[in-house]
């Protein structure tokens, strides 16, 4: 495919492959196996299956070939190996690459399901992990030490919208020598160029703004086709933690309209933000496209955008954000994002739930805060929505 396409098109087109029958749209080859001409191939194959060779459905299709080759052409990587769902991509990015004994730094403002997996299962197995401030380099620097095998952080954090900054703290990994995973999944594959600042592997929940339309659970893995094809591969295809091909031209056909609707959201969510912020009702309106929000500079540079997503924090607790979301009608309860509908989620009782009461406090997600996942509804009818609920707070 040409190199030279802009996204859009690469958006449509990158890694299309098509039958004998030359069909128009992607084909679904919804096969668990793969049938050889002759018992010399089979062995040829199991040996070294070539770029279009395939010799089961858990080890890589046809349809999910295309779905991760148009993904690595929009991050810019060599290659991509597509999982079951986003936890998946996180996990086997992870697990893949580390051993006992092996120490990896993290941010410490993360998805529930993402600390799960570091403080939970990579130390069940004897991996070190060391938690830091994502948006403080210095720590960054003292925890990042000779030996260290990896860095992992939300390139912005769920909940919370907490900016890391990827060529910094990119540059302090490598100087260790260790490989930089960046799970990117707020910041979307349409306003951030992870690797491109600096990062080593990226991974998605692809359920989330690649399907963008609440259908189907996905994930991918993004990096260097030693990394995707020596390490990954391997790991995922053992566990079964592959995408199936029906998944696959689901997440196909969503990314067609990816950039559309991305940048739709984001411009709903600066309208959104901008109206809510000093609401008498509102402790605080997080969104990086305010010039309030801490890091509203290394959100212009580092994604152009403020993205898709924003939180508030209600006065009155848990009570008054209960009452806000049963008050709304259009906007949706529910713990997803990424939607074409827009979703509320009430994180403290939901996504961040399991965490201790002190975690939850020293992450800033508090029992007011509601994260607000903006979809493509008429931004005015959203902004009426939101009015109605904070009217019965």
């Amino acid at each position: 495919m040409s190199k030279d396409w802009k996204t859009r098109t690469q958006l449509v087109h990158e890694g299309s492959r098509r039958s004998q029958y030359g069909e128009m749209a992607e084909a679904i080859f919804m096969t668990q196996g793969f049938a050889y001409d002759s018992a010399e191939q089979a062995e040829a194959r199991f040996i070294k299956a070539g770029p279009d060779e395939f010799v089961y459905a858990r080890y890589g299709n046809p349809t999910v070939r295309m779905f991760e080759d148009r993904m690595a052409a929009i991050e810019g990587t060599e290659d991509a190996f597509a999982t079951a769902s986003g936890m998946a991509a996180v996990s086997g990015a992870l697990i893949s690459m580390l051993k006992s004994g092996d120490h990896v730094v993290s941010s410490k403002a993360l998805f529930g399901s993402c600390l799960y997996i570091l403080e939970n299962i990579l130390t069940r197995f004897g991996v070190k992990v060391s938690f830091v401030d994502g948006t403080d380099l210095a720590q960054w620097e003292a925890a990042c030490v000779p030996g260290t095998k990896a860095v992992f952080f939300e390139s912005m954090s769920n909940p919370t919208l907490e900016l890391v900054d990827i060529e910094a703290v990119s540059a302090i990994a490598h100087e260790v020598g260790a490989t930089v995973v960046v799970d990117n999944v707020f910041a979307t594959p349409i306003f951030s160029k992870a690797v491109a600042q600096g990062a080593d592997v990226v991974v998605y929940s692809t359920t989330k703004h690649v399907d963008g339309q609440g259908r189907a659970l996905g994930g991918i893995i993004c990096g260097t086709k030693e990394f995707i094809r020596g390490v990954v591969e391997p790991y995922v295809k053992h566990t079964g933690g592959s995408m199936s091909p029906f998944t696959a031209w689901i997440m196909l056909n969503g990314m067609a309209t990816m950039d559309l609707r991305c940048r739709a959201m984001a411009d709903s969510a600066a309208r959104i933000a901008a109206m809510l912020e000093g609401n008498a009702k509102l402790s605080s309106v997080i969104y990086p496209g305010l010039y309030s929000h801490p890091q509203a500079d290394l959100a212009a540079r580092q994604i152009g955008s403020g993205g898709t997503m924003l939180a508030f924090d209600i006065k009155g607790g848990k009570d008054a954000a209960f009452r806000f979301m049963n008050a709304l009608e259009i906007i949706k309860i529910s713990n997803n994002l990424g939607d074409a509908k827009s979703i509320v989620t009430h994180p403290v009782t939901t996504t961040h739930q399991r965490l201790p009461a002190a975690q939850k406090a020293a992450l800033g997600i508090t029992p007011g805060l509601i994260r607000f996942s903006v979809g493509l509804e008429d931004v005015e009818d959203l902004i009426a929505d939101l009015q109605a609920g904070l009217a019965a707070v």
